[in-house]
């Protein structure tokens, strides 16, 4: 229900645009968060969005690099991520929760598979 897309390899300080499309149902009251798993870690909150997109979350380490945001209209949250760094490779994921926008993952009602970034030094 949950379909995360764009990622792929990029050079150190380069950006790219993650999607991730709502199909089966609609997500409009939900809240929206994006994580990530990096090799040998847990998974991590990176930013969240509320229904509306008038609040948005982050991570201490992507704050004023990343930017999420969210189109109802197309069932569609993007993470934008600019001045991408080597740390910032990882499986990214989205996930919707019915409820407030939090930082744990168990808090998370519903995930997609992961779209994999590489950042090369």
């Amino acid at each position: 229900q949950l379909q995360a897309s764009g990622g792929g390899l990029v050079q150190t300080g380069g950006s790219l645009r993650l999607s991730c499309v709502a199909s089966g149902r609609t997500f409009d009251d939900y809240g929206m968060g994006w994580f990530r798993r990096a090799p040998g870690k847990d998974r991590e909150f990176v930013a969240g969005v509320t229904w509306s997109g008038g609040s948005t979350y982050y991570a201490d380490s992507v704050k004023d690099r990343f930017a999420i945001s969210r189109d109802n209209a197309k069932n569609t949250v993007y993470l934008q991520m600019n001045s991408l760094k080597p740390e910032d490779t990882a499986v990214y994921f989205c996930a919707a929760q019915n409820g407030l926008v939090t930082r744990s993952c168990q808090d998370y009602d519903y995930w997609g598979p992961g779209t994999l970034v590489t950042v090369s030094s």
